[in-house]
């Protein structure tokens, strides 16, 4: 009597254990804690004023000075929209991603502003720039204002299959009720609707075909707008990563969709040109990736358009499984 009392109580202390959910595991990216930086200073040239600005970088903590091609460091997976740029012997920077606190450590800052500056002295030019990081590397130095999107190959290889993206964020909502398009070459444009900082998390199965073009099937989507100021920070908040063909269910909007257009990634092909990544339709639930794209930006609305005083800061970014 007394062994069957042992087994059963046994049995059910088994059973108990076997229907209780695992811990969830948890992959923190390289370098996703934003604790340590690489700072660069770099002179503007005279015409630009002439100025000594410095950016930031992450990856192990270091300097990087002068005005030369940055490339990622330490192995760190980030890049971000501070950037060098020399056009026609001219050197100007831009700075919008910052190291900031929170709590004990460090995170990253992304702010929308408006770059001012007089060129020899004399013609104001204006520019709308979003704070943007993203893993990938940014191919230095910037020498044209066209097609921003192709100077950054965005994405690293990735074969696992995590249930969603998790970070700390906080973030400031600008008070301007619309946002405005400022290239420094044209007027600026007003764009309706409020501004919102943007988090694009997607697996992709790419392939290259003979003529280097690289071809891709979206695997899995993240993708999320903030809309709302947050009451400081919001710590291990999880976005859900859903696989496959998504456009059929209820969550779906069409700005989570197949990317191309003005908003395209691109990345480097075997011969390391920086091309195009076609997404040509949706792969199975149970499709294998083979790279990760994971994109914040303080604006959602692509190059050159914001609200200046969007910000967001993010911290501690891990992949969940």
């Amino acid at each position: 009597m007394r062994k069957r009392i042992l087994r059963g109580i046994l049995l059910t202390l088994g059973l108990a254990a076997s229907s209780m959910p695992l811990a969830a595991e948890e992959e923190l990216l390289k370098f996703g804690d934003f604790d340590s930086w690489i700072t660069r200073h770099i002179k503007e040239s005279v015409l630009v004023g002439g100025k000594t600005q410095t950016l930031y970088e992450v990856g192990p903590e270091g300097t990087f000075d002068g005005a030369r091609a940055f490339s990622n460091m330490g192995g760190s997976p980030w890049a971000n929209s501070n950037v060098y740029a020399k056009v026609a012997g001219v050197v100007k920077t831009n700075v919008s991603v910052y190291p900031d606190t929170h709590g004990s450590g460090k995170c990253v800052k992304l702010c929308s502003h408006i770059v001012r500056c007089k060129a020899i002295g004399i013609v104001n030019i204006s520019v709308m720039a979003a704070g943007s990081i993203y893993l990938g590397t940014m191919l230095e130095p910037i020498t044209s204002s066209k097609n921003p999107m192709s100077k950054i190959n965005v994405g690293i290889p990735y074969t696992r299959r995590p249930k969603a993206v998790k970070m700390d964020y906080r973030y400031q909502a600008s008070d301007a009720p619309d946002r405005v398009r400022e290239t420094g070459f044209s007027r600026t444009k007003t764009i309706p609707g409020k501004d919102m900082a943007e988090m694009v998390c997607l697996l992709q199965k790419r392939w290259e075909d003979a003529d280097g073009k690289l071809h891709a099937l979206r695997v899995g989507t993240a993708i999320v707008r903030f809309g709302q100021s947050t009451d400081g920070w919001i710590n291990g908040k999880e976005f859900r990563i859903h696989y496959g063909d998504i456009t059929g269910e209820p969550f779906y909007k069409n700005w989570m969709g197949l990317v191309a257009g003005e908003r395209q990634f691109y990345a480097l092909n075997s011969a390391g040109r920086n091309v195009p990544i076609n997404e040509e339709g949706w792969a199975e639930k149970d499709e294998q990736p083979t790279h990760l794209i994971l994109k914040i930006d303080s604006s959602y609305g692509g190059a050159y358009i914001g609200a200046e005083g969007n910000t967001i800061w993010i911290d501690n970014v891990k992949m969940v499984f």
